[in-house]
């Protein structure tokens, strides 16, 4: 009875229908993989150092057209906006490294010179959200984020503080010219998500 009782803590969907509260995705159970980043030296440490990011925030502006008495609406481009990522700053400045390496790759700062191409520069961003598994439990990846054609628009360093005990952090804020959705076990194969961030497909 005690068990049966927990289906009944959902709201009631009618027809005799009931069932218990689906387990939600948990905010701090992800990790984020990039790859393309910076001169091609391995990314592991961004990785390890990552305090905060934000899932894709997709905007789609309302057009409007006018009419006799009214209006008509229709949906314009849609525009991903910026992701964030907020990076704890190493002692070894492993993280401060691969982050000037990327911002130099976009511009030369000693030589004042732009790359040729976006593709010179650009990266992918991949965001796995995880079940929690870790050691002997291979963690299982819920949903995956892939972002194309990333570069950074902003890279926030902060700033020192002797009254803080806090670690340094570096926010980026992150453009992408598109973002695709993997969710493995409804119609997109687990493999398509690889440990580099490369989707096979």
């Amino acid at each position: 009875m005690s068990i049966a009782s927990l289906t009944r803590f959902t709201v009631p969907l009618g027809n005799g229908i009931s069932q218990g509260l689906l387990m939600p995705k948990l905010k701090y159970r992800f990790r984020v993989i990039f790859s393309n980043f910076g001169v091609g030296n391995s990314t592991v440490e961004l990785t390890k150092q990552i305090k905060d990011a934000t899932r894709p925030v997709m905007a789609q502006t309302r057009q409007t057209i006018d009419i006799y008495n009214s209006k008509v609406f229709y949906a314009g481009k849609p525009e991903w906006q910026e992701a964030k990522i907020t990076l704890r700053d190493d002692a070894t400045g492993q993280v401060s490294r691969l982050v000037g390496e990327q911002l130099q790759s976009q511009f030369d700062f000693m030589e004042q010179s732009s790359a040729a191409s976006g593709g010179a520069y650009k990266f992918i961003t991949t965001l796995e959200m995880l079940d929690g598994g870790n050691g002997a439990n291979t963690p299982v990846i819920l949903e995956a984020w892939e972002l194309y054609g990333c570069f950074v628009t902003n890279a926030d360093y902060g700033g020192m503080d002797y009254a803080s005990a806090d670690p340094l952090e570096i926010a980026l804020s992150i453009s992408f010219d598109n973002a695709v959705q993997l969710t493995p076990g409804v119609g997109i194969p687990v493999a398509r998500i690889l440990s580099t961030g490369v989707t096979t497909a």
